[in-house]
């Protein structure tokens, strides 16, 4: 469904992705994990079509990833990207003029799960709250893939479960679900696959359940193994 072919991006003199090469399959949820800097944010990036490869190929349903592809994509990003004088209800307008399989119904129902209201300002949102507006308002669409950047941060220990629920109860079963986090113990009860990046390559790309069942590893082992020692891992 979506497929980086040797994919690289440069940024000047710094590499902040180096040849990836890795595929991803509809009806999985895959963890996309590394520290910062790994290459995790520009990767994403690319396969949303916000940024354009340096070398390589971003493809989506075969065809390079662009303008049509983005109607498919729904990209959340770690930045707060809502005007200081948007409310709540404005930031789903804004959605619902840009993308056609924006959802209003099921942005109020995000919301109400997400224990927001419309008449909140954008601008005076916690940053737990900023991160749920975010997650509601890129769940209300009925895309093909969502990328998520690190949708957990900011957001206390006992609403993660919730939230995490809540994007997966958003999910139709045949959708790509690729979520990026530090938080690597909190997302192997719910993934299918692990994508391992380290300064900007791609380590390892694993099944969750072949890890267990045949290495008798957790997808936090892997990463103390690949991160906590600089060593590296063969799945």
């Amino acid at each position: 469904m979506l497929e980086s072919r040797e994919v690289t991006k440069n940024y000047g003199s710094k590499m902040a992705v180096s040849g990836v090469s890795l595929k991803l399959e509809p009806g999985l949820v895959y963890a996309m994990l590394g520290p910062n800097g790994s290459g995790k944010t520009t990767w994403m990036k690319m396969a949303a079509g916000l940024v354009k490869p340096s070398m390589g190929e971003m493809l989506y349903q075969g065809t390079p990833v662009g303008k049509e592809s983005k109607k498919e994509i729904a990209y959340m990003s770690t930045e707060p990207y809502f005007y200081n004088w948007m409310s709540v209800a404005d930031v789903g307008k804004y959605y619902q003029d840009f993308f056609e399989d924006f959802s209003m119904e099921r942005y109020q129902q995000m919301l109400d799960r997400m224990e927001l209201t419309e008449d909140m300002k954008a601008k005076k949102l916690s940053s737990g709250m900023m991160a749920k507006l975010k997650i509601a308002v890129t769940m209300a669409r009925s895309a093909k893939i969502y990328l998520l950047d690190e949708p957990l941060n900011g957001i206390d220990l006992l609403a993660r479960d919730q939230i995490m629920t809540s994007i997966l109860e958003a999910v139709d079963k045949d959708v790509t679900l690729v979520v990026s986090s530090h938080l690597v113990d909190e997302l192997e009860r719910v993934v299918d696959a692990a994508i391992f990046m380290k300064e900007g390559q791609l380590v390892e790309q694993c099944m969750v359940e072949d890890l267990r069942m045949n290495r008798n590893k957790s997808v936090v082992d892997l990463y103390r193994e690949i991160y906590g020692h600089g060593g590296e891992a063969q799945c």
